[in-house]
């Protein structure tokens, strides 16, 4: 199993808009090209932690949307929990 590098702490601070965006940037100037490999390299590493934080953030919303499903359903019978009226919607 590999181990995910630590996130640094300026990106584990970002909302999730602030991370995509700075990652969008981030793959804009890999794509543009004429960074040094070392500039490269820098650049491509803050992209992997941008690109964690953003699946953090995720995974976060994807957890408590099924926590809220969860809830929702219990108190629900079950003909009504799979009902197309139902309030949350499949992912």
């Amino acid at each position: 199993m590999t181990e995910q590098p630590a996130v640094p702490a300026d990106v584990a601070s970002l909302s999730y808009e602030q991370a995509r965006e700075e990652l969008v940037a981030v793959v804009s100037q890999l794509e543009a090209g004429g960074a040094s490999l070392e500039q490269s390299l820098a650049l491509w590493e803050r992209g992997e932690a941008l690109a964690a934080r953003c699946e953090a953030w995720l995974e976060g919303a994807r957890q408590r949307l099924d926590a809220a499903r969860s809830a929702t359903n219990a108190g629900q019978s079950p003909v009504s929990a799979g009902s197309p009226s139902s309030p949350v919607s499949p992912l």
